[in-house]
């Protein structure tokens, strides 16, 4: 399943060490002004070789409008954007072509297609969500149209044991850090921890928080389709997301529900709720309140220690991973949250204005 999305709808294609990746993204409206410039910027924030907290891989991830583009703007056919890979180098791969990676996908693809692309991962490679940033970039841009003050940011909230609790949280500060941490003695502890790392050959995992402000009530399409069951499916899409909780999450299954309840309000016009203890969302239906959740990633697998696994024959080797890769997914998948979250959102929104009442 490449395809994500009802009414606004991607599909994504292409590999890690192939020619290159490309999305075709099917729902804009038409005559709709595309910033290029915008998309390419949001793809930086998500390459490699970014810091020496990413892997060294360079890319210049520009991207290439093969369809559905005419003097800039949607001209209602399918928009097809398409990344060139330029430095792959795949060689670093040969040795491990017949090994199964520990917590990689390799013995998963082997088993359910008979065949796969060892190359840096091949499909099941992280390279792959530089697509859906470009067309979660598009996205963001579409909601902006019809909901100008909406925002999405997201953030790193903790990285191995180093963990914040900063709240609000702006786009400056959180580029303003190496790691994407908008605590500034927190990302201190952070940047040490991942160089120590780096000099063991180690890796380790860590959580993305992401608010979204100024969010319509009523989005969000029960039962099925209900706003944090789609943020859910579309956050442990993400390559390592291991674990995905929205408001309180697992903290509230502790909480009394005296403490819990999100009374209602009226303020400046509008009903809304006091708190917001359910993350913005209640029924499926968002409130009006900022969106809150948090997202858990594993720890990179490949490290740079020996391991031991068993080969395709079923023996036992032991292997150290060459190849280039990150510390930590963390930093680099923060504009990968916040993509996803404006195709999710921008997916609604289509289907919110589809559905809305009649007039009385």
């Amino acid at each position: 399943m490449n395809t994500f999305g009802r009414l606004f709808r991607i599909t994504t294609f292409g590999e890690s060490h192939g020619l290159g990746i490309g999305v075709v993204i099917d729902g804009i409206p038409g005559n709709f002004p595309v910033d290029l410039a915008e998309v390419e910027q949001a793809i930086r924030r998500r390459r490699p070789g970014q810091n020496p907290y990413t892997s060294p891989r360079q890319e210049e991830d520009k991207v290439e409008v093969l369809s559905g583009l005419y003097q800039g703007k949607t001209t209602g056919a399918p928009l097809t954007l398409w990344i060139p890979n330029t430095d792959a180098r795949s060689a670093d791969y040969e040795k491990l072509s017949a090994i199964y990676r520990p917590s990689h996908a390799d013995y998963t693809y082997a088993v359910k297609y008979g065949h796969r692309d060892p190359r840096g991962g091949g499909r099941s490679s992280a390279r792959e969500t530089a697509a859906r940033v470009a067309a979660g970039a598009v996205a963001y841009q579409m909601l902006r149209r019809f909901l100008p003050e909406l925002t999405i940011i997201a953030w790193t909230a903790a990285i191995g044991p180093h963990e914040t609790a900063v709240r609000p949280v702006t786009r400056e500060v959180v580029e303003a850090s190496p790691v994407r941490c908008p605590d500034p003695v927190v990302s201190a502890q952070i940047e040490a921890y991942l160089g120590q790392l780096v000099e063991e050959g180690d890796t380790t995992g860590g959580i993305i928080a992401c608010e979204v402000k100024q969010l319509p009530a009523g989005l969000g399409e029960p039962i099925y389709d209900k706003l944090h069951a789609r943020l859910g499916y579309a956050m442990l899409s993400i390559n390592a997301a291991k674990a995905f909780e929205i408001g309180e999450g697992f903290r509230g299954a502790g909480m009394q529900g005296s403490v819990h309840n999100d009374p209602f309000i009226r303020e400046g016009g509008e009903i809304r709720p006091e708190t917001n203890h359910a993350g913005g969302v209640l029924g499926g239906i968002s409130t009006g309140a900022p969106l809150f959740f948090r997202v858990g990633f594993k720890p990179i697998a490949t490290l740079r220690q020996p391991q031991v696994t068993v080969n395709a024959a079923g023996e036992m080797v032991t292997f150290t991973a060459g190849g280039r890769h990150d510390p930590c997914p963390v930093p680099r998948a923060v504009p990968i949250v916040e993509a996803m979250t404006a195709l999710v959102l921008a997916d609604l929104y289509l289907l919110w204005r589809a559905g809305r009442p009649l007039e009385p």
